[in-house]
C-alpha cells in the first residue's frame, strides 16, 4: 500500500512538474486515491476484528483444554489412588492365602 501511494505521488507531482495546468485529472487521481485508501482502512478494520474474534475464540477453546486437561489428571490421580489401595489389600489376601496353605500342609 505505502509503495503504491509513493509511486502515485510521484507520478503526480511528475505531472505537475511537466507544466500541466489543467488539474482535472488530478484531481481524479487524487480522489481515487482517496477512494483507495478508504477502502484499505475499511479492509484492515475488518481485518483487524476478525482477528479479535479469532483470537477470543482461540483463549476460550485453551480455557477448556485447560480444564478437560485438569479434570483427566484429576480422575487419573484417583485410579492411581484406588490401584495402590486395591495392591495392598490384594497383598494381604495373597498373605492370608499363603498362610492357609501352609497350615493345611502343615497337618
Amino acid at each position: 500500500m505505502n509503495t503504491y501511494l509513493k509511486s502515485a505521488c510521484f507520478g503526480l507531482l511528475a505531472v505537475s512538474a511537466a507544466g500541466c495546468t489543467d488539474l482535472k485529472p488530478l484531481q481524479a487521481d487524487l480522489d481515487s486515491l482517496k477512494s483507495q485508501v478508504s477502502k484499505l482502512q475499511s479492509e484492515v478494520q475488518t481485518n483487524a476484528a476478525q482477528e479479535k474474534t479469532d483470537s477470543s475464540n482461540n483463549e476460550r477453546a485453551a480455557a477448556a483444554a485447560q480444564q478437560t486437561a485438569q479434570s483427566a489428571s484429576a480422575k487419573s490421580d484417583q485410579a492411581l489412588a484406588l490401584a495402590q489401595a486395591n495392591s495392598g489389600k490384594i497383598d494381604a489376601i495373597d498373605e492370608k492365602l499363603n498362610r492357609m496353605f501352609k497350615r493345611s500342609l502343615s497337618k
